[in-house]
């Protein structure tokens, strides 16, 4: 018997915003799905003469449950040539996976070859969540085709209507700059594979982010006035929006998910360093948190340079004003300190928690 069977490794990942489609290389590990909720009836009597009992049951399907996917990417900055498909202005910054980012901080607005609230020029491509204090954000289509050129047979599906609600930055030391999206959508279905065209710096192999150059900028205000020379041992970031999806709930009907709606904005992480006991080094930092008994919410200002401070390709991730847990230390062979961070707006409306630059190679 001839089997038709799909490796993960063949799948290729399509993103489409309007008519507009990237192609997003994917790492193992992806996933879509999606759920139904349900509704049990039973019967509890007691009983007749006879001795009986009904004791039958019934399932009713209420709705469809949003679909879930998750899946990471490298970090993935370039320069555009000019004659490809990214920009026509040579030297201009972008990355493979922008359209993600720009999902993930608003409209998701395409023309030009430029998306809202992502500015790219010959400097740097800077991300902005300036516009994202809204109740509802940009969404694409998602297609995950699986089966390779070679198989002869090809599955599509299409993820419709989804949102980007979580995306996190690990920082392995000995690995390569990787972003962990993850988001919903209203319904998966079976669909025809899609022709990208925006495929511009996904067959470079010069514009990997080795994390082993990353480095930490670390100043405070509160409780006192101090730069940090600190070095990583790793480290994490995570920015969520926090959506949810609403259904109706019309009875003797199959609902639908109707669509997302936003939560707060959060952005934290943590990050990982020996315990050293030079002057500003990561002791002092310890020191000045746990005695600042009177400071209700510290200010920190943290920038991650990931991938190095002026070295190509890389990403620099700024926060101006992090809120630091007291450090825990860790006992090994060589003591580390453990601190967790919360990036917090200037004000309580802002959306200035984080700015992102990329710089291409």
């Amino acid at each position: 018997m001839a089997d038709t069977l799909y490796f993960s490794r063949d799948t290729k990942v399509y993103l489409a915003i309007g008519s507009d489609i990237w192609e997003i290389p994917v790492l193992d590990g992806f996933s879509f799905s999606q759920a139904t909720n349900t509704s049990e009836i039973t019967l509890n009597e007691m009983s007749d003469a006879a001795g009986n009992s009904r004791r039958g049951r019934q399932m009713f399907t209420d709705s469809y449950a949003p679909a879930e996917w998750s899946f990471s990417t490298y970090a993935r900055p370039f320069k555009a040539s000019g004659s490809g498909n990214a920009d026509d202005t040579a030297n201009t910054h972008h990355a493979v996976e922008e359209a993600l980012w720009a999902l993930m901080v608003g409209d998701a607005a395409y023309a030009d070859y430029a998306f809202s609230n992502i500015t790219g020029d010959t400097t740097d491509m800077d991300i902005s969540f300036g516009n994202s204090n809204k109740v509802t954000l940009g969404t694409c289509d998602l297609y995950f085709v699986l089966g390779g050129a070679g198989t002869g047979t090809k599955t599509t599906y299409k993820v419709s209507d989804c949102c980007v609600n979580e995306v996190g930055v690990d920082f392995d030391i000995d690995g390569i700059a990787t972003l962990n999206w993850s988001g919903m959508g209203k319904i998966i279905t079976e669909d025809a594979e899609p022709t990208a065209t925006v495929t511009e710096g996904v067959a470079g192999t010069g514009n990997f982010i080795r994390n082993r150059l990353t480095n930490l900028v670390v100043s405070s205000t509160s409780p006192t006035s101090t730069t940090y020379d600190l070095v990583l041992t790793g480290g994490s970031i995570t920015v969520s929006n926090n959506m949810t999806f609403l259904t109706p709930e019309t009875l003797g009907v199959v609902n639908q998910p109707l669509g997302h709606v936003t939560g707060t904005r959060s952005v934290s992480g943590s990050f990982t360093c020996y315990l050293n006991a030079d002057a500003d080094s990561s002791a002092d930092l310890f020191e000045n948190i746990i005695e600042g008994t009177d400071t209700i919410t510290n200010d920190f200002d943290m920038t991650f340079k990931i991938g190095g401070s002026s070295g190509t390709p890389r990403i620099e991730m700024a926060m101006a004003n992090c809120h630091l847990e007291v450090p825990t230390h860790s006992i090994d062979d060589v003591i580390s300190l453990e601190a967790n961070f919360h990036a917090l707006p200037s004000t309580i409306d802002g959306t200035d928690e984080l700015t992102v630059k990329y710089v291409g190679a």
